[in-house]
């Protein structure tokens, strides 16, 4: 477990959570950002995690840091959600905590075929990462984001954490 994280599960006025992160350890613009998220990712490894909502226990695989940092749909973000994205890594406890509307779905490719045995599970997320004033530096607001927190049911029964896809 990673320690020494400014990041909390607050509640909107629709009784939605939000995992705010206020951490702004990684811009996640450059390569060597890339990797240093990759390696911070590492102290999750073997951890689980419970959603609330469904009580489904979700570990934490030594693949997840890699596909995190290095996955197709990270390469094609851009801008502000590349950044949230790496801020988002800073939150990985509490946005498995807060998911919700579990969707499921069948594994469709081959490669998958024993980590996605029994398919794969898409998650409602939301989080909100802290945008300061140029001039004062001081808390203007929160970008609040969206994104699908991206689940695979493993052969040994487990569900795994694979990546955090579809940021808005």
């Amino acid at each position: 477990m990673i320690k020494n994280r400014n990041v909390s599960i607050i509640t909107d006025e629709n009784n939605n959570q939000i995992v705010i992160i206020n951490d702004k350890k990684f811009k996640g613009l450059s390569k060597d950002d890339w990797q240093q998220i990759e390696k911070y990712l590492k102290g999750y490894i073997s951890d689980c995690y419970e959603i609330t909502e469904t009580n489904d226990v979700v570990y934490i695989g030594k693949e997840f840091p890699s596909e995190y940092a290095g996955s197709k749909s990270r390469i094609a973000l851009k801008g502000a959600r590349k950044k949230a994205k790496a801020s988002a890594s800073q939150g990985i406890p509490e946005l498995i905590k807060i998911a919700k509307n579990p969707r499921w779905e069948e594994n469709k490719e081959q490669k998958h075929n024993k980590d996605a045995k029994y398919g794969w599970y898409r998650y409602d997320i939301r989080f909100g990462l802290p945008v300061y004033d140029d001039k004062t530096g001081n808390l203007d607001r929160y970008n609040i984001f969206t994104a699908i927190l991206l689940i695979k049911h493993s052969e040994d029964g487990n569900k795994y954490l694979h990546d955090i896809t579809t940021i808005k």
